[in-house]
């Protein structure tokens, strides 16, 4: 494929298992992220699949330094394709135990990280008319829930940036894509290193997937002309449930929300996190919960392959159909 990937995000969690994603398929990438150590070691397995890496360590919410390694990466591997928007940061706490502080980090990192990666790479794309940018979403960029409302809104706005901005290439007639991909709970080290005012552990609401799966899907949206991409059906289930009945679920969640994000094991109080710096230790691409998590997503393998599922469906239906006109006339 030989295309020049950049990745943010990218030293471990999804970002890690993307980038891995795309070298296998036979892409270079730029990798950033924060922790140089761990961005060190996904350039180095990049590199034993026989694809080049370059390392940067860069805080996606400071807008020059996203733009000065975007230049760093056109001169050092030539004109970027592909620019993911991944990195995020998050808070486990009630609005009530927020500060302004921690509202303001997690949005310059999940949601102005976007924003300004989108930019870097844009300033670029413009100049040759053609690229793909793919902005990471989530169930809960349509679905918010407690004690996580610094991501929920920070997400939101991530689509409703990412919706405006397409419309204006569409109006400026570029050939650069734009996408969306809207991941379920995931196995990831987020749930060891975010900042946690719970005093319990946090944990993915099941069903849970491996990162890999939300990999495989960024990976197919940078190369396929799809507005949006819905990965697995808890995902697909959380949006369609919001639009028909919100209200109902603002109750369930009440609940649910906190007893499905919270396991009974207690945590240090409180847990300072990834936030403002980037926590030690050899976190890769999966979390503490492999057992529990599937590699697979049924919903991913229809989005994928749209025309196919769309072709069986309609078979499917109108063999019903035949069948029973066939029953009435008999």
């Amino acid at each position: 494929m030989n295309k020049i990937v950049v990745i943010t995000g990218a030293s471990a969690g999804v970002g890690r298992a993307a980038a891995l994603e795309f070298a296998r398929q036979g892409c270079d990438l730029a990798l950033l992220a924060r922790d140089r150590t761990r961005l060190d070691s996904v350039a180095e397995a990049i590199r034993s699949l026989g694809r080049r890496a370059l390392a940067l360590p860069v805080d996606v919410g400071d807008a020059e330094a996203l733009d000065n390694a975007a230049i760093r990466i056109d001169e050092e591997f030539g004109p970027i394709d592909v620019w993911v928007n991944n990195a995020m940061a998050t808070v486990f706490a009630p609005v009530a135990q927020m500060t302004p502080d921690e509202f303001r980090r997690a949005t310059e990192v999940t949601y102005l990280g976007q924003v300004y990666g989108t930019m870097a790479a844009l300033h670029r794309m413009r100049l040759r008319g053609r690229g793909t940018i793919v902005n990471v979403g989530s169930a809960l960029s349509y679905r918010a829930v407690p004690l996580q409302s610094v991501y929920c809104g920070a997400k939101y706005a991530v689509r409703g940036f990412t919706d405006a901005l397409r419309s204006e290439l569409i109006h400026d007639r570029l050939d650069i894509h734009l996408t969306m991909v809207h991941l379920p709970a995931l196995n990831t080290p987020q749930f060891e290193w975010a900042r946690n005012k719970t005093g319990f552990r946090p944990q993915p609401v099941p069903p849970i997937f491996q990162p890999e799966v939300a990999a495989r899907a960024i990976v197919f949206a940078a190369f396929n002309r799809r507005r949006e991409i819905w990965v697995g059906l808890p995902t697909v289930k959380a949006i369609l449930a919001n639009k028909l009945i919100p209200g109902w679920l603002d109750h369930y969640l009440a609940k649910a929300g906190y007893d499905g994000q919270l396991t009974k094991e207690a945590a240090a109080e409180p847990e300072p996190g990834n936030l403002f710096r980037p926590v030690p230790g050899r976190f890769a691409a999966h979390g503490r919960f492999d057992d529990r998590s599937s590699d697979r997503s049924w919903e991913m393998i229809t989005s994928r392959h749209r025309n196919a599922a769309t072709a069986i469906l309609l078979g499917l239906a109108v063999g019903g159909l035949m069948a029973l006109v066939g029953r009435r006339r008999g």
